[in-house]
């Protein structure tokens, strides 16, 4: 696609201020989501959602570094480790900072290695037939999530009304993005959510007024609380850092070397899993700018941003980050690929995470109206991926098993459990299709080389039409 800001392109700072909180509001949602759950399920609030956001800041600063600004995505909290995090809460907090150690150190591993051996072995371990529909995945496996969220299915109810408010928010997305002017067309997400928002607002507004809760889409009573008596508190808090906690509590809940141990058998698995995830966004987001990041900066240098980054992010949230796919969505449809924006966008959560109304006015988004976007960012990527097929002949049934073998094992849900350690959908399903692409690559190599004789002969053919006799490469040179 053609981009209206590349890489290294930095749009004017008021431009630029507008284009960040975009960003931030593609990647929130999901970023203050996974402290919560974590929360729910371990039955103890040991996560804050605004140090997850500042640890999130963090994280991608740190990205940034280390990918020496040529990759425009941004880090934020990993569900791929909700498991691990809620394994890790019975440790303390130093248990939950041990658990980035870990998963950091593996990607630092990683990383070293691929430094020594190079990265010629991921196009050919990873080519588009595999990497596309994996890519395709990774957009459809969130559909469901994007479908609940405009259900409203948290509120526990099917609900009409914040359907038709979800449908408004993504139709004024399309509508920002595909007939607005210039400057519409970079903020799309804004407009959504906006739109989306008042909507929203107005419904509830009339719901309360006439008693009818059906109608009442938001729930503004974090933020009336928050002002309940106004202080220096209800404007600006220092979030729950995890280092912080860990400190004040002590290692006393580390439970020794078993307590570690179990850490690391809890972390280490999943930051693997995880690696093939990261490849596959990476290569998204290649495509989308039109750069192999694989190449430059390079997949050593964006592992150990990435992991890195989940380390600090850890130590200010205690969730481990990884590239968003909602962030990379946001800058296939806005066309906006600069780093400059991406780096603004970490800075506002730092900041904005101390900012207490804030952060409780974006939890007074409706879920409905998050799902109304996510259903453009989700799809974006799931049609990045199947862009990455287009010159695969799907006509031949090894690229077809190999592709089917994919999607049927993500879409249906396929996972490999190994006792306390589960290879997620996607994993799976990559690994499943890696093996059947093994399974039938002799077959492929020999019809690519049988093509490539018959394109020779059919070039051959051609010279003897137009001179009348055999020409070959080097008889035209010495002539």
């Amino acid at each position: 696609m053609k981009l209206i800001y590349d890489v290294e392109d930095k749009p004017n700072f008021k431009a630029n201020i507008i284009y960040a909180l975009q960003q931030l509001l593609a990647i929130i949602a999901a970023t203050l989501l996974v402290p919560t759950l974590v929360n729910n399920i371990a039955g103890k609030t040991m996560l804050s959602q605004a140090a997850a956001l500042c640890g999130a800041g963090a994280g991608t600063l740190v990205y940034i570094f280390f990918t020496r600004r040529r990759s425009p995505v941004f880090l934020g909290s990993s569900f791929a480790f909700i498991s691990p995090l809620v394994g890790a809460c019975a440790f303390g907090y130093f248990g939950i900072i041990l658990g980035a150690v870990f998963a950091a150190l593996v990607y630092v591993i990683i990383a070293i290695v691929i430094k020594c051996v190079g990265t010629d072995w991921v196009d050919k371990l990873l080519p588009p037939v595999i990497i596309g529909p994996t890519v395709a995945l990774i957009g459809l496996s969130l559909c469901g999530s994007a479908v609940n969220n405009i259900n409203n299915t948290a509120a526990g109810e099917y609900n009409l009304i914040a359907i038709l408010c979800g449908l408004i928010s993504f139709g004024a997305t399309v509508l920002a993005s595909v007939k607005g002017g210039r400057t519409m067309k970079l903020i799309p997400f804004i407009v959504g959510i906006a739109a989306g928002y008042v909507s929203a607002s107005l419904f509830t507004i009339i719901g309360n007024i006439t008693g009818n809760s059906y109608l009442m889409i938001i729930n503004y009573l974090p933020l009336i609380n928050n002002f309940s008596t106004i202080s220096l508190d209800s404007f600006l808090r220092v979030p729950q850092f995890t280092l912080a906690s860990a400190i004040k509590d002590g290692f006393s809940e580390l439970k020794g070397i078993a307590g570690i141990s179990q850490i690391a058998v809890l972390f280490a698995p999943v930051a693997f899993v995880v690696l093939a995830e990261h490849i596959a966004d990476h290569k998204n987001l290649s495509s989308v700018i039109d750069r192999d990041l694989i190449k430059d900066p390079g997949l050593d240098n964006t592992l150990l941003g990435d992991g890195v980054g989940s380390f600090v992010g850890a130590l200010f949230g205690g969730c481990p980050n990884t590239t968003y796919g909602e962030s990379i969505g946001c800058v296939a449809i806005t066309g906006n690929a600069s780093t400059s924006t991406i780096f603004l966008t970490a800075i506002f959560a730092m900041i904005l995470s101390f900012f207490t109304p804030f952060v409780e006015l974006v939890n007074t988004i409706p879920t409905c109206v998050v799902g109304g976007i996510c259903i453009a960012l989700y799809g974006f990527i799931a049609v990045s991926g199947l862009k990455m097929l287009q010159n695969v002949d799907l006509g031949e049934s090894d690229n077809l098993f190999v592709v089917s073998s994919i999607l049927v094992t993500g879409i249906g849900g396929l996972t490999l459990k190994l006792g306390a350690i589960e290879v997620t959908s996607i994993a799976t399903a990559l690994i499943v299709g890696i093996l059947t692409n093994l399974m039938v690559s002799n077959k492929t190599e020999k019809k690519n080389i049988a093509a490539a004789m018959v394109e020779a002969d059919a070039d051959l053919t051609v010279d003897e039409d137009i001179t009348g006799e055999e020409t070959t490469d080097t008889d035209s040179t010495e002539e």
